[in-house]
């Protein structure tokens, strides 16, 4: 098979989809590698680095999409990429369907074959190619965070940790998963006061033995997200439902329960935000405010540490990728649970329900059979 790695072209995106490691793999497999040159750039890979390891590199993104059957991405196509992708054709990316109706009806217009990292479930039932970025957007949420409340920034002016005879900042956590473990984690180093909530019951016990004193793990609901805005300086959303739109638990009233300077960092912008006044942005402009609360939306948070995010999402990538190459898709995904559930669109037919029922569009049924 032939696997094409163009250049990300994502304002800001410095990652790349597979290390030269990853080429010599498939090289050594039989596969054929086309790299756009300059694509690891960002994150400190050479081209000389992928030729050494077999790769052909290319000039072009069109050279890489006119020759490859597998394309491996990081991010979702954008649309000059669209415009390159053939029918028929496998784009294994990050995708985030169900917050973009322009890049559903986009990509289901080419006839391709859309296999999304972000609803590949294991036979644990857990999400291995997205939770990598999760761990580096939820520990990136809280270094964030502790920037955009520095006066400068707009922010209140508070220091995460506090200092001996001041108190340290209050933090909200919505959601108790990847992400939100990780933001607890790092805001309990800086010395943080962080509630941590979610409605998995099983999970806050489970956090609650792992977690130091200063997070308190607490049921989510309505008077406790509310209680809790009152009183944060810092609000994290990293709320997920995989594959689906992201419920808001911040609505736009609830902004004038915040102190004015507050900051919400929405790690959930990739799926839509959990709070009502996000929308997305990028690290070149990466705030905004409403009602004097500042808003960090960055829609590619791990993009700006392209070193570390690279080499974690393509440890957990690579397998998958020869198992794709070795087999092509329909062989690889009725033989594979995990790959099965990656699909959102094949041959440009939604397969996908929560996206699906996200934009009101019809969906058809998985052609693939389990074994």
């Amino acid at each position: 098979m032939k696997i094409g790695i163009p250049k990300e072209t994502k304002r800001d995106e410095y990652r790349v989809s597979l290390l030269p490691v990853g080429v010599e793999e498939l090289v050594r497999a039989g596969h054929t590698v086309l790299v756009q040159a300059s694509a690891g750039s960002g994150s400190g890979l050479p081209d000389d680095a992928y030729a050494a390891c077999g790769a052909q590199l290319v000039a072009t993104a069109e050279e890489v999409f006119a020759a490859a059957d597998l394309i491996v991405k990081v991010k979702e196509p954008q649309p000059p990429e669209l415009d390159l992708i053939r029918p028929g054709q496998l784009v294994f990316t990050y995708f985030h369907f169900a917050a973009d109706r322009c890049l559903t009806e986009g990509f289901l217009a080419t006839g391709a074959t859309a296999i999304a990292y972000e609803t590949l479930r294991d036979d644990r039932g857990r999400l291995p190619l997205l939770t990598p970025m999760s761990e580096v957007a939820g520990r990136m949420s809280i270094q964030e965070g502790a920037k955009y409340l520095e006066k400068p920034q707009m922010g209140r002016g508070i220091l995460l940790g506090g200092v001996p005879g001041v108190a340290p900042a209050d933090v909200l956590v919505l959601g108790a998963g990847t992400v939100g473990a990780n933001a607890a984690k790092v805001a309990a180093g800086f010395g943080a006061n962080i509630g941590l909530l979610d409605t998995n019951l099983e999970r806050l016990r489970y956090l609650d033995d792992v977690t130091p004193p200063n997070v308190d793990c607490l049921h989510s609901d309505r008077h406790t997200i509310r209680e809790w805005l009152a009183r944060a300086d810092l609000v994290i959303g990293s709320v997920l439902i995989p594959g689906a739109r992201a419920p808001h638990l911040v609505e736009r009233e609830d902004l004038a329960l915040m102190k004015p300077g507050a900051v919400i960092i929405d790690v959930a912008i990739d799926q839509g935000g959990c709070v009502a006044t996000s929308r997305p942005t990028s690290h070149a402009e990466p705030t905004f405010i409403v009602d004097d609360v500042v808003h960090y939306c960055v829609t590619n948070m791990p993009g700006a540490v392209g070193r570390t995010s690279t080499y974690a999402l393509c440890n957990a990538t690579l397998p998958y990728v020869l198992q794709l190459a070795a087999a092509g898709l329909e062989q690889a995904a009725t033989a594979s649970p995990a790959i099965r559930s990656a699909v959102n669109v094949y041959r440009g037919e939604l397969i996908q329900p929560a996206v699906a029922a996200a934009f009101g569009l019809s969906c058809g049924q998985s052609p693939f059979a389990e074994t």
